[in-house]
């Protein structure tokens, strides 16, 4: 998942977003612990899409209650 194609997302795209992707981390995780996956690399680029994720939604939040406090 690409910075941009993040941004362009709506906030509650991003949240279901983020469930999916949390998700397929966890079934990644066990079935790498049962037996080995065929490309390791996968587990570090969801991990690193999901810290994405929380990065937008954080900034998101952030924006929103800095602009409800100037009102």
């Amino acid at each position: 998942m690409e910075k941009g194609d993040i941004k362009e997302l709506t906030t509650d795209e991003l949240r279901l977003r983020l469930k999916e992707e949390q998700t397929l981390y966890t079934k990644m995780k066990m079935n790498h612990a049962v037996s080995q996956i065929e490309n390791p690399l996968k587990l570090r680029s969801t991990r690193r899409g999901i810290a994405m994720i929380h990065t937008e939604l954080t900034k998101r939040s952030k924006e929103e209650a800095t602009k409800n406090n100037q009102q």
